[in-house]
C-alpha cells in the first residue's frame, strides 16, 4: 500500500494478506515505513499466527506511508523461516523489501552468475536474486534498476517492492501471475497493488484495473505511474480460475466463479452420465458442480462437508501433510446414501486425495461414483509458481484414463477438454503447460528441477 497520509499500514496490510490467506499457508510477513524507519515482521505459519497483537504491535508506525505483505506457498525454496518474505536487503538506495508471487525460470543460471561475481544470498528462493540485480544497479534510480532486473529474468511472476519512499508492482509480460491496482475510497485515497481484488475489498479499495503483463507501475507523492518493460503477450495461468484465485475474484476481466460454472455446464455437455446427485469437492469444486447440475439438470447437494478450519490441502507441502488434511477436511453426508454420484472436483494431480475421497463417498453408501474433472490432465509439471509436483509424481504423465480410473476407484472418470477449458474461461489466452507442455515463459535449462533446486 501507499498512502499520501498517515494511516495504520500494519492493520489495513494484515487485513490484505489475511483475505489472501488462500494463496499461501506456510508463512506469512509484511513491511511498513513511514519515510524513515523500516520495519519487518515475518515468520511460519498463518497470518493469524505470525501476526498476534504484540507483533502486530512492532510493526506499527505512527506516520506510516508504505507498505508491503506477503504469504507464502513454497514453489522455490525449502519451508524455512529465512525464506519468509518479504525478503529486505540494504542498498544505496536505503532499504528495500520485495514481496513475489510466481517464478523465475533462469534463477539458477543468474544467481549462479552472480555467485562468481561475489554476490551474497541469504536465501533459497529465487526472489532474493530478483532482490539482488535491483541492488546492485547503483547507478540507476530503484525504478529503472527494477526494469533492468525484469529484463534479465524470465517466467512468471507478479511482485510488489518498496522503499521508504516508494512502492512499486511488476508482473511479467506473459502475464501468467495476477496482479491488480486499487484505490481506497476515502480521504486518504490510498493506492493498494495485491495478486486479487479480494485483498483490495478488505481494506476498503476499489478495482482500478490489472496490472498489464510486462507493465511496471510506481506509486510515489506525484501519484501513480507506469512504465512498459516488455510487450505484453498475454498468457495468464489456466489454474487461477480452476483452482487457486478466491470465486468472488475478476482476473483480466474474467469473473472466477462465473468461469467456474461454465467450466461445469462444459463438462456436463462433452460427458454427460446417469446419476443422482451432483457432489462437489469443496470448495473449488463447487462452481463446476453448479454448472454441472444446471447443465445436466441432475440435483445438485452437498455429500462432502469441509472442515472450514483445515485449510488447502492443495498447498500442503508434503504427501502426509495432504492425505492427514483430507482426513481433517472432508467428511461423508448422508446424501450420499444409496445414491449414483457425480463427483467433480478441479483437478487430479497425484491421484491419492481423489481416491481417498471416492472411498469416503463408497464408505458413506454411494452404489456409484462418477469422476468429473474441471481441469485436463495434469501431464506436465508447472515453472511458474504452482507446486504441481515433477513430472513422475503426476499421475497422468504416467497412466492412461483407465488405470487413473482404477486406482482412484471411480465408477466412470473424464476431464474436461482443453478447448473446453477455453471456451469455460473465454477472455485473454491461456497458459495450459501443466496439460500440454508449451511452456509461454520459458523452461529451466534442467526441466528436472524442483522447489529444492537452489538450496545449499
Amino acid at each position: 500500500m501507499y498512502s499520501p497520509q498517515p494511516l495504520d499500514l500494519a492493520w489495513l496490510t494484515y487485513l490484505g494478506i489475511f483475505a489472501l490467506q488462500h494463496r499461501g499457508q506456510e508463512a506469512a510477513g509484511m513491511c511498513v515505513s513511514d519515510g524513515d524507519k523500516f520495519h519487518v515482521e515475518k515468520d511460519l505459519g498463518l497470518v493469524t499466527q505470525v501476526f498476534d497483537e504484540r507483533r502486530l504491535d512492532s510493526v506499527r508506525l505512527a506516520n506510516a506511508r508504505v507498505s508491503i505483505g506477503h504469504v507464502r506457498y513454497s514453489t522455490t525454496g525449502s519451508n524455512l523461516r529465512f525464506n519468509a518474505q518479504p525478503l529486505t536487503t540494504r542498498t544505496n538506495k536505503g532499504i528495500l523489501g520485495l514481496a513475489h508471487n510466481g517464478n523465475f525460470v533462469n534463477a539458477r543460471e543468474v544467481r549462479d552468475r552472480m555467485l562468481m561475481e561475489g554476490a551474497l544470498f541469504a536465501t533459497t528462493n529465487d526472489s532474493e536474486v530478483m532482490l539482488n540485480l535491483i541492488a546492485r544497479e547503483s547507478h540507476m534510480d530503484l525504478v529503472e534498476a527494477t526494469a533492468g532486473a525484469m529484463q534479465q529474468l524470465r517466467g512468471g511472476y507478479a511482485c510488489v517492492l518498496m522503499s521508504r519512499t516508494v512502492l512499486i508492482g511488476f508482473r511479467d509480460p506473459n502475464g501468467v501471475r495476477p496482479l491488480v491496482i486499487g484505490q481506497r475510497e476515502t480521504s486518504d485515497g490510498a493506492y493498494v497493488i495485491a495478486s486479487e481484488p479480494c485483498a483490495l475489498f478488505a481494506v476498503g479499495a476499489r478495482l482500478l484495473r490489472d496490472v498489464l503483463p510486462g507493465e511496471l507501475v510506481w506509486i510515489d507523492r506525484s501519484g501513480l505511474h507506469s512504465l512498459m518493460v516488455h510487450p505484453s503477450k498475454p498468457t495468464p495461468c489456466s489454474f487461477e480460475w480452476i483452482y487457486f484465485a478466491r470465486s468472488d475474484s475478476r482476473l483480466d476481466g474474467v469473473d472466477t466463479h462465473a468461469s467456474r460454472i461454465r467450466m461445469g455446464e462444459q463438462l456436463a455437455r462433452e460427458f454427460p452420465v446417469d446419476a443422482d446427485i451432483v457432489v462437489p469437492v469443496p470448495d473449488s469444486g463447487m462452481g463446476a458442480a453448479i454448472g454441472y447440475a444446471r447443465e445436466s439438470g441432475i440435483p445438485f447437494d452437498y455429500g462432502l462437508y469441509k472442515n472450514p478450519y483445515a485449510g488447502r490441502t492443495f498447498l500442503a507441502p508434503t504427501q502426509q501433510a495432504r492425505d492427514l488434511k483430507v482426513k481433517m477436511k472432508l467428511s461423508p453426508t448422508s446424501a450420499v446414501a444409496g445414491k449414483r454420484v457425480v463427483l467433480i472436483d478441479d483437478s487430479i494431480v497425484r491421484g491419492t486425495t481423489s481416491r481417498q475421497i471416492v472411498n469416503l463417498l463408497r464408505g458413506a453408501g454411494a452404489t456409484e461414483v462418477h469422476f468429473r474433472v474441471s481441469s485436463p490432465p495434469i501431464k506436465h509439471p508447472c515453472f511458474y509458481g504452482i507446486d504441481t509436483a515433477a513430472r513422475k509424481e503426476l499421475v497422468a504423465s504416467t497412466h492412461s484414463l483407465e488405470q487413473i480410473r482404477e486406482l482412484i476407484g471411480a465408477d466412470s472418470l473424464r476431464f474436461i477438454s482443453e478447448r473446453g477449458l477455453r471456451e469455460a474461461v473465454g477472455g485473454p489466452g491461456l497458459c495450459l503447460a501443466c496439460f500440454n507442455g508449451e511452456y509461454p515463459a520459458g523452461t529451466p535449462l534442467l526441466n528436472d528441477v524442483d522447489k529444492l533446486a537452489l538450496e545449499v
